[in-house]
């Protein structure tokens, strides 16, 4: 028989260790692999002395808490234990708004990671990029501190301010100040870039964003029509919901298989696979990723590459190919748990290895050099002839309106090459099929 004594602050070591070797005197043996005595010993006397010789009392629910939190965070970066505002944050990050720099970061080497900037952002706007190191907040060092630790010091009342301390590769330590401010997620954009040609970015992937890309395609057909082509621009989009990444897939493509996911149990095994609902028809797509695509992003990437719908340009995305599943304990507690990873429909797991582009193409400046100023055509020539065809000759305002509506390329490298890549797809077309690709009428069809 076990003795152990009680007191007001709770069980003893002794008490603990009779709580947890229960269940190995009960029948056990039917369910999972029994606990390795020595190493239960082992806690409760650690936990013990801990109680009794820490320099401040520290009651045991605390202990305990920690206790769970370090478990989480000796399995990987992504699991974790959620509580009390933790909880909350990973409502908010998934459904709507909250307060802070939108910033999404993971763990890496002790420190904090940079995944990616939220677009439009506090940390966007002042220059925070993917792949940054967060070493300081407001002076205080992270090492070895969690994510959703430092992801709640950069959370608070809009309009206060935050200093972090970035590391980055090849600069000396910097301090940047941000305000905070309310963050409201807007995961859908788009625009034309050039007649005929869109482009859609998607920031992040939360619950509505399968609603909202639907919609956005929708109405460009309706208001455009005919489209050429589609850049979909997934640079630095950390992620989020999985079925929302698979409804985008399913914007374009009709059939197959999109994404499956594996785990040691076989309940948490899933397989999600296209339905006929084709939004976008058969328009040329570029998918645009970076290292700071991750997650959902590597889904929709690595789905329509293996799909041959889209060609991903771009740099080597993050590699989290991994899934966390929410387990409530009580109310406002849940641990996050890394239950499976997800495989591209061919079989590839992008764990640690990440999607690659089929046509890399480093982040770049281009500078637009003025032609106007010291050459000549045919049609600057006075009393030159009529070309004849009926059409229009093209003026000094034509190229000046050509130049503005194409501004936004000239300082973005990938997505100007991205357009090229479309624009030659569709200069290869044989003359019968330009201009009939991508119609709403055939969507429909």
């Amino acid at each position: 028989m076990t003795f152990f004594r009680t007191s007001r602050r709770g069980l003893t070591a002794l008490a603990l260790t009779a709580t947890l070797l229960a269940p190995l005197s009960a029948g056990a043996q039917d369910g999972p692999a029994p606990l390795p005595l020595d190493e239960v010993r082992m806690f409760t006397e650690a936990l013990e002395r801990i109680r009794l010789s820490y320099v401040e009392e520290i009651d045991d629910k605390t202990l305990l808490e920690n206790a769970i939190r370090g478990m989480l965070a000796g399995l990987d970066p992504h699991s974790a234990y959620m509580v009390g505002d933790d909880y909350d944050l990973l409502q908010e990050t998934t459904t709507g708004e909250f307060g802070g720099l939108g910033v999404e970061v993971g763990r890496e080497n002790g420190y904090i990671r940079v995944i990616s900037p939220i677009d439009d952002s506090p940390a966007d706007r002042a220059g925070i990029k993917a792949g940054d190191l967060i070493i300081q907040i407001d002076n205080k060092p992270l090492r070895e501190m969690l994510p959703e630790e430092a992801a709640g010091m950069m959370r608070g009342e809009p309009g206060t301010d935050v200093t972090v301390t970035i590391a980055r590769e090849g600069q000396e330590p910097f301090d940047v100040t941000i305000t905070r401010e309310v963050i409201a997620l807007t995961s859908v954009r788009s625009r034309i870039l050039i007649p005929g040609y869109a482009y859609i970015r998607i920031s992040q992937f939360r619950v509505n964003t399968g609603d909202d890309l639907e919609a956005e395609i929708e109405e460009l057909f309706e208001e455009y029509g005919e489209l050429k082509g589609i850049i979909l621009d997934l640079r630095n989009n950390p992620g989020g919901v999985l079925q929302a990444s698979v409804r985008v897939v399913d914007s374009f493509i009709s059939e197959g298989r999109i994404v499956y996911t594996e785990g040691r149990l076989e309940e948490v095994g899933m397989e999600f696979s296209a339905t006929q609902k084709n939004v976008a028809g058969d328009v040329p797509m570029v998918v645009l990723i970076n290292n700071g695509s991750a997650s959902a992003s590597e889904i929709v990437a690595g789905a329509l590459q293996d799909h041959g719908r889209a060609i991903i340009m771009g740099t080597r995305s993050f590699g989290k190919g991994s899934v966390q599943t929410v387990l409530p304990l009580a109310e406002k507690r849940a641990i996050k748990l890394t239950t499976s990873l997800y495989y591209t429909p061919s079989g590839r797991s992008i764990q640690a290895q990440g999607i690659e582009p089929d046509i890399i193409v480093d982040e770049a400046f281009v500078t637009r050099r003025s032609t106007r100023v010291t050459q000549y055509n045919e049609s600057d020539l006075r009393g030159h002839l009529a070309n004849g065809n009926g059409e229009e000759e093209p003026s000094d305002d034509m190229a000046a309106a050509l130049i503005s509506a194409e501004e936004v390329l000239v300082n973005d490298y990938p997505l100007n090459e991205a357009l090229n890549v479309l624009k030659g797809i569709n200069a290869f077309k044989p003359p019968q099929a330009r201009g009939t690709s991508g119609s709403f009428a055939q969507r429909e069809n």
